[in-house]
């Protein structure tokens, strides 16, 4: 298993930083490994939501069906995520309210197949790449909600 964690304050409200993160059309606005959505469920986010979105890593696109186990609005989504070859990736957003906006805390862990070879080769391939791109990813998120109207 791997884990990535970051974190960023945005001067922005736990709501409008909601409202981002949770609209499936949004993605390419922020997450830097996004290339497209293949599918998601109408209507807001909810316990049970599904979407499939298409990302790439290392030169290769994979999809990953995402499941929505855990909404509390303006404050926490936990996704469930499954790619290729039974690999598994659970993802964390936790927003809490600043006295200049909001805290945004990412959190993911992948499970790559095959056990610990599969994660040993994981590891070699992708190296530091999740952390540099969660960085990334965040910083795009703030400058997204920052930019004045």
């Amino acid at each position: 298993m791997s884990l990535v964690t970051a974190s960023i304050d945005i001067a922005a409200s736990p709501q409008q930083i909601w409202d981002v993160i949770m609209d499936p059309r949004r993605l390419g606005d922020w997450v830097t490994i996004h290339r497209r959505l293949v599918d998601a469920d109408p209507g807001p986010p909810h316990e049970g939501f599904q979407m499939e979105q298409m990302l790439h890593l290392r030169g290769v696109n994979i999809d990953v069906r995402w499941r929505l186990v855990k909404c509390r609005a303006n404050e926490l989504a936990v996704w469930d995520g499954h790619g290729p070859a039974r690999s598994s990736a659970r993802t964390e957003y936790h927003i809490s309210p600043t006295s200049s906006g909001a805290r945004f805390d990412y959190r993911n862990e992948f499970r790559a197949p095959l056990g610990i070879i599969g994660a040993l080769a994981s590891r070699a391939l992708v190296g530091g790449i999740p952390e540099r791109e969660a960085k990334l990813t965040l910083t795009r998120l703030s400058a997204l909600l920052e930019r004045p109207a």
